[in-house]
């Protein structure tokens, strides 16, 4: 590594670190999360080269497969199966949306190919960059896009748990808590050894959805008790945000500005619609306007699940209704981004509309 690379990391990792103090001061949740990541922004975007190896995201995103596998048991998916219409619903609608809104900015040239489509879809940000580079659609527009939409998302709720006095307190004492070492020991393993079973797998999103699931199982059968010592979730979290934010380089900014005003209205849209859905769920079910909002923002999963945990709301419920709408986009995705392809080949763009962004492997 060269000195003005190393140099450029530690000033990273310093503003980071007073990011994450400043936005926990002022009582934003997730400071963690969102402290690393703005910082990221701001050093990617002025040029700085900085990339995350891939070990290390992998092992931030297996560690939070383990801590979502901890938030349910046995009493969760009771709770799925007896409110399944509500999961169903809510499943649907934001998938709905999301499609519906990707659909319109292919249609409108805003970008090429199913990347629109790709780039739309909720709650599996990693994943669905890589899916969507394995299906021909420009990964860099994807990971734009979808990045986009989760800074805005977890500020939105960072925000909103502040606004509505949600914010959970001393993260620095938190962090100095003391965490039990078998189980601690037992946990790390299981992200570890689930971390590898998904790459060997390639399942996409395997890194986080392995874990997850050997997770949850060992955890509903009372084998193993999820239990991640705060200094190695404050790790994740760290290099979660720097993934997103490095993600934001100059050549990925210069591809994407002219379609940066319609893809940000676009994620608005789907933060409102989001919000407008959070309050009839809220309604419906009478759970807190937070939790509500959690359980159906069209964040990562990661990051959602960073926030849910640092603030007090209805974790299990937030994470049954983002883990099923994680698996409904994996599911769906790769036939609605097939449909959006071969929709728009057989009507290319008129003259004069060629000069919208586009970049080799756009779909």
């Amino acid at each position: 590594m060269s000195a003005r690379k190393a140099g450029a990391w530690l000033g990273l990792l310093a503003a980071s670190a007073a990011g994450a103090a400043i936005l926990e001061w002022i009582g934003l949740s997730a400071g963690l999360l969102l402290g690393p990541m703005l910082a990221a922004i701001a050093f990617s975007a002025r040029g700085a080269g900085l990339s995350l190896s891939r070990p290390l995201f992998i092992g931030a995103q297996a560690v939070i497969g383990c801590l979502i596998a901890g938030t349910l048991d046995i009493a969760t998916f009771s709770r799925v199966v007896t409110q399944w219409p509500i999961f169903l619903g809510v499943t649907a609608a934001t998938l709905g949306a999301s499609s519906l809104l990707g659909y319109l900015l292919s249609r409108w040239r805003v970008l090429p190919g199913s990347t629109a489509i790709w780039g739309s879809m909720p709650g599996a940000a990693s994943a669905m960059v890589v899916i969507a580079d394995a299906f021909g659609a420009d990964a860099r527009l994807v990971a734009f896009m979808t990045y986009t939409r989760v800074v805005c998302v977890a500020a939105a709720a960072s925000i909103l748990a502040a606004v509505l006095g949600a914010h959970r307190g001393d993260a620095l004492v938190t962090m100095l808590a003391p965490a039990p070492l078998i189980p601690s020991l037992a946990t790390l393993a299981v992200a570890g050894v689930g971390a590898l079973i998904g790459l060997k797998l390639r399942i996409p999103g395997g890194a986080l959805l392995a874990p997850m699931a050997v997770g949850i199982a060992l955890h509903a059968l009372g084998i193993v008790r999820m239990t991640l010592p705060e200094p190695v979730l404050a790790i994740s979290y760290a290099l979660i945000g720097w993934r997103i934010g490095l993600a934001f380089t100059r050549e990925t900014l210069a591809l994407a500005r002219k379609a940066l005003p319609r893809v940000l209205l676009a994620t608005f849209a789907l933060i409102g619609f989001s919000a407008a859905l959070s309050l009839l769920l809220s309604r419906i079910t009478g759970i807190d306007p937070v939790s509500a909002y959690l359980a159906v923002s069209p964040g990562g999963l990661d990051s959602v699940a960073i926030i849910a945990t640092s603030v007090p709301v209805d974790q299990p419920f937030v994470m049954a209704m983002q883990a099923l709408r994680f698996l409904a986009v994996l599911a769906l995705g790769p036939t609605l981004a097939r449909f959006a392809a071969r929709r728009f080949n057989k009507n290319p763009p008129p003259e004069g509309e060629g000069d919208q962004p586009q970049a080799g492997g756009g779909g």
